[in-house]
């Protein structure tokens, strides 16, 4: 499970256990644009991300069940969000780990903007929708065990 806001480097590092562990990953941002394109309109954004989290979701823990590793690239934002995941995969049997990664937000921006002039896979974000999403954004709490990853 990989736990961070926009721009923090997740989907880098996803990659990068991707290919270590090795493990299949699971980048939502890279389904939502082969399906929706990089800029999906803002009015279907949230019927275009339940679909494709429900295809996800269908998928990743059948790998588990097969004795795979899964590299969850999607920012899990919400506690609620964790503790449901984390009890699917105790529920199957496997092990979770969570990999925090954070940065400043100037930092952030900077990556952000580098992807927006080629996005490559990636999604388009705004400076206003950076800001404004910042809101549903939920720390890890001193409870949550974790790997502390800067990048």
């Amino acid at each position: 499970m990989i736990h961070g806001y926009l721009g923090a480097g997740k989907t880098t590092f996803a990659r990068r256990l991707e290919r270590d562990l090795p493990a299949i990953r699971f980048t939502h941002d890279e389904w939502m644009v082969r399906l929706y394109g990089s800029d999906p309109p803002i009015e279907y954004f949230p019927e275009f991300y339940r679909r494709v989290s429900e295809q996800i979701e269908a998928v990743w823990p059948r790998c588990l069940e097969l004795g795979m590793d899964a590299v969850l690239d999607f920012g899990f934002w919400s506690r609620r969000q964790r503790d449901k995941t984390r009890e699917l995969v105790a529920e199957i049997g496997a092990q979770v780990r969570l990999y925090n990664l954070a940065c400043p937000d100037d930092r952030a921006w900077e990556r952000i903007e580098r992807r927006n002039t080629d996005l490559n896979g990636g999604l388009f974000i705004a400076r206003n929708t950076f800001e404004v999403l910042k809101a549903r954004f939920e720390p890890l709490e001193n409870d949550e065990v974790r790997v502390e990853v800067c990048l």
